[in-house]
């Protein structure tokens, strides 16, 4: 038997599952559709091989994420949300469309903000 586990929040549990600088970006791309390691390295730019795989696996194991091996040669392995990825993907969705509309708000008050990637390029889902 394992010892319990105490959030304060629900919040709390979902803020641990998807901490990580590159987590909610991983979740938001594989909500357009099924995606292949490279097609991930190319979204996330300035991510690396070794953190990619770590946050990959570590959303598996929370299921948010699922491999797909096809056994093949070369290997063929692809990853998409499972159903409980896609209801936090719409949460983060939303929290992106929020962070457009604050550093909007904020650049009107003279700061400096880019958003590098929009919510629309991650609104189509499968």
């Amino acid at each position: 038997m394992t010892d319990k586990i105490i959030y304060p929040m629900g919040i709390n549990l979902t803020l641990k599952i998807i901490n990580g600088k590159w987590k909610p970006s991983i979740i938001c791309y594989l909500g357009t559709h099924k995606r292949r390691n490279g097609e991930l390295m190319r979204h996330l730019t300035g991510i690396s091989q070794k953190v990619l795989t770590q946050q990959l696996r570590e959303l598996e194991d929370d299921g948010i994420v699922k491999r797909t091996n096809y056994g093949t040669v070369p290997p063929k392995v692809v990853y998409s949300l499972t159903d409980n990825g896609y209801s936090l993907r719409q949460i983060l969705v939303d929290l992106s469309i929020w962070g457009e509309h604050k550093a909007a708000d904020l650049n009107k008050q003279g700061n400096n903000i880019e958003i590098k990637h929009c919510s629309k390029s991650i609104m189509n889902s499968n």
